[in-house]
């Protein structure tokens, strides 16, 4: 009788590194370690080593990145989509294509399941297994979690010490991180009093507002029915594209927020997000949007960019409705093309510019000065009827009133 074999989502963090041996002897399984590149850069170097060394039987390292750019970070930027305001969706929208591999490799191992490291309090959790049970109903999904003894962080590096396993944190700074191509969150340690202000030194990608550059930088991008194409005139690959803007939005401190928001399982969670690249994308293109959108279509985009950040921050990237709205939402990009300029100074994302042959904007209607197009003593018409309904009421309330 064959083995058991499980697919494990592995990224050498310290939940994933104890979850190889806590799974060989639980289960006494041979494990499957799937390595998804989604920008974490150098992190994923010593993967393949690690993976071994920690008791797996083999490692894939699969390179996503143009795959979640293209299939989820532009679907999310032409959508507008911010979960509560600030949130843009890093690690919420990398889970569903890391899952989605991890269900393509798992079939072709013929693995009896796929494992993920996400705690019982968090998010991912729910990410991962919904996009398994919409990709692979049949697969059984183990949670250690929710199934050992372990209750935080520091039983875990007592875990890994007793075993002999290199992890990539200590009891000093145990910061839980998140990282990809779009951004690095940090969570935990002192950032759980929402009292302490979040220090300096824990940034990674962005510069501190002190440390950012003291001039000011113009930067423009180039779009194309809703997608980057190009930045300072120069055409980019997707991949590319987002991680100049890293560089760029990095010098000046940009795009770190500080928010304490409403998790999916029910509980409030204080984070620090660093999105640099994506800052500046969605700031660019809300811009062309006012440029391009008539008023209805804007208006009522705006409540389908709520629902969409809803549905990616749930987990629900591969459902109908969400699918739906990103048909909308395609329709609705159709004329979001042409160019956007913005200044970038000490944290702060300014317009400065922005043109597109489907401009709805006419300077010689708009203007407040002489003009042949618009006949000002229209208006006097449109207003006597788009106010008659407050009239009659309060005609009828005079009315009333007297009697």
């Amino acid at each position: 009788m064959s083995k058991m074999k499980v697919v494990l989502a592995y990224s050498g963090g310290l939940d994933t590194t104890i979850i190889i041996p806590w799974l060989k002897e639980n289960y006494d399984c041979d494990v499957i370690a799937v390595a998804a590149d989604v920008g974490q850069g150098e992190e994923l170097a010593p993967l393949n080593e690690k993976a071994i060394k920690s008791g797996a039987a083999a490692i894939y390292i699969e390179d996503l990145r143009d795959e979640f750019v293209r299939d989820c970070i532009f679907p999310t930027i032409k959508a507008g989509a911010v979960y509560e305001g600030k949130y843009l969706l890093g690690t919420s929208f990398a889970r569903p294509v890391i899952a989605k591999r991890l269900v393509e490799i798992a079939r072709r191992e013929k693995a009896d399941a796929i494992c993920h490291g996400c705690t019982g309090k968090g998010n991912d959790q729910v990410r991962f297994e919904l996009t398994i049970k919409a990709l692979a109903p049949e697969m059984k999904i183990i949670a250690p979690w929710r199934i050992w003894g372990i209750k935080s962080r520091e039983e875990e590096i007592d875990y890994a010490t007793k075993r002999g396993l290199d992890v990539p944190v200590t009891k000093e700074h145990n910061y839980s991180m998140d990282r990809n191509l779009w951004h690095l969150s940090h969570e935990g340690s002192d950032l759980e009093d929402p009292k302490n202000e979040p220090k300096d030194e824990m940034l990674m990608i962005s510069r501190a507002i002190k440390d950012a550059e003291d001039k000011p930088e113009y930067v423009t991008v180039d779009w194309e029915c809703g997608i980057p194409t190009a930045v300072n005139g120069k055409k980019l690959k997707p991949v590319e594209l987002i991680e100049t803007l890293n560089e760029i939005g990095s010098r000046h401190g940009v795009g770190v927020d500080d928010m304490v928001e409403n998790r999916l399982v029910g509980m409030k969670s204080r984070g620090v997000y660093e999105n640099p690249a994506g800052s500046i994308l969605y700031a660019c293109h809300k811009n062309l949007e006012e440029l391009t959108l008539d008023r209805d279509t804007a208006h009522f985009k705006e409540h389908v960019s709520l629902k969409f950040a809803e549905l990616v921050y749930d987990g629900k990237w591969y459902t109908p409705l969400r699918e739906s709205l990103s048909a909308f939402v395609d329709e609705t990009q159709k004329c979001v093309t042409g160019t956007t300029r913005v200044k970038l100074y000490k944290g702060n994302i300014k317009p400065a510019g922005m043109s597109s042959p489907y401009s709805l904007y006419d300077e010689d209607i708009a203007t407040f000065g002489a003009d042949e197009v618009y006949d000002q003593k229209d208006s006097a018409g449109f207003i006597n009827l788009f106010g008659l309904p407050l009239k009659v009421r309060a005609q009828m309330l005079r009315k009333n009133r007297k009697a």
